[in-house]
């Protein structure tokens, strides 16, 4: 259960960030309302999962998936540029996160 409430998290966290784009400085009222809604939804889960699971594991999860998935999508959807060294870095960041997981399981 405390991997669905992580992963639940994280998918408000990425999706308020998509929106914190959108929100142009949060100059446009709904993507700024989004934004925050997300990320204050995204912090309760996460502060959820911390009941459970080792702040270190949790935020190490929730903050390396989140930045993987959103430069997935910048690269893929978003037309951002893409290089050795991002993938490089993207492909860091999910190691880091697999051996933190690995590493924080009992």
């Amino acid at each position: 259960m405390v991997y669905v409430t992580l992963s639940a998290a994280i998918l408000a966290e990425i999706i308020g960030t998509l929106l914190m784009q959108r929100s142009d400085g949060f100059s446009r009222l709904w993507p700024t309302v989004g934004t925050l809604s997300l990320y204050v939804v995204a912090f309760t889960l996460l502060a959820q999962t911390l009941k459970t699971m080792e702040v270190g594991v949790a935020y190490g999860i929730w903050s390396g998936a989140g930045t993987a998935v959103v430069a997935a999508i910048g690269i893929v959807f978003l037309g951002e540029g893409v290089s050795v060294l991002k993938v490089g870095g993207v492909l860091l960041v999910v190691a880091g996160v697999v051996l933190l997981n690995v590493g924080g399981a009992h």
